[in-house]
């Protein structure tokens, strides 16, 4: 039986080219780093994971991840959605400070938010005399990570905004629909696919996060320590399988988030699409 023709010419070569370059970038150095931490026998390396110390670090990073995606997801949706609806003086200059964390050195951008967070920093001395502490506690590290995880959402659900049609708004206002259920039964379905994606990609830039956070958070321990400052304390101490160790349980961690919402998304399509 003849092979149908592809209609993209040389499909096998570049699907060749397309697992070696994803091998060398993405799926070797995944290996490196498991073949690494299991150079630990299991008992020393569940010693190292579930460590006081690390699993502080988890709740930490984890924790402040999550909360910092979910505050991205509200905000970082109102953002995009004032970009796409409304016209205004100095428009393209937000459109473009969405973009500056991707720009801006990550380290920069610690010592920025804490030299403003600060007790005696811009910010800071307006909130201290509230009793509101900013620097060198959590809340430090979920601005940070705020911060960093924004145009995450806020370019994934732009262009999904875009192309939603306002007719779809103008049609249920005139059968009657009131603006929440516009929202609810209209957009959010529409966006949601989007939303998911978002806080996916900044939950899993957050977990990672080092620079922006480390000059923020105090780094101490059990309290404000983070796992890859952790992780960066084993790697100084020449104990890179401890330091792999680390590290698996973060990647496991953020592959099951981003293996969830992939579920999701293939959930609210087909629902979609029903």
């Amino acid at each position: 039986m003849n092979r149908r023709p592809s209609v993209i010419p040389g499909f096998g070569l570049s699907l060749g080219y397309a697992a070696f370059y994803a091998s060398l970038v993405v799926f070797i150095p995944l290996a490196f780093l498991f073949a690494k931490a299991f150079t630990l026998t299991w008992s020393e390396f569940w010693a190292t994971v579930l460590d006081p110390q690390a699993i502080a670090s988890y709740r930490v990073s984890l924790g402040a991840a999550f909360v910092g995606a979910l505050i991205n997801l509200v905000f970082g949706f109102i953002v995009a959605w004032v970009l796409v609806r409304y016209k205004f003086f100095g428009k393209k200059i937000v459109d473009a400070l969405v973009d500056l964390p991707f720009a801006l050195p990550t380290a920069v951008a610690g010592i920025a938010l804490t030299a403003l967070y600060a007790p005696q920093g811009w910010i800071g001395q307006w909130l201290a005399p509230l009793g509101i502490k900013v620097a060198y506690t959590p809340l430090g590290i979920i601005v940070a990570l705020t911060f960093i995880g924004l145009p995450f959402v806020v370019r994934t659900v732009q262009p999904v905004l875009e192309e939603l049609e306002k007719e779809i708004e103008e049609a249920a206002a005139s059968l009657g629909a009131n603006r929440w259920h516009t929202f609810r039964r209209i957009l959010l379905p529409a966006v949601l696919p989007a939303l998911l994606t978002g806080f996916a990609l900044a939950f899993a830039r957050a977990v990672g996060e080092y620079g922006s956070v480390v000059f923020i958070s105090g780094n101490m321990p059990f309290r404000t320590e983070i796992t890859p400052l952790l992780i960066m304390s084993k790697l100084e101490q020449y104990n890179y399988a401890g330091a792999a160790a680390l590290a698996v349980v973060l990647l496991v961690f953020s592959f099951i988030l981003l293996l969830l919402i992939n579920v999701l998304q293939h959930w609210s399509s087909k629902r979609a699409g029903a």
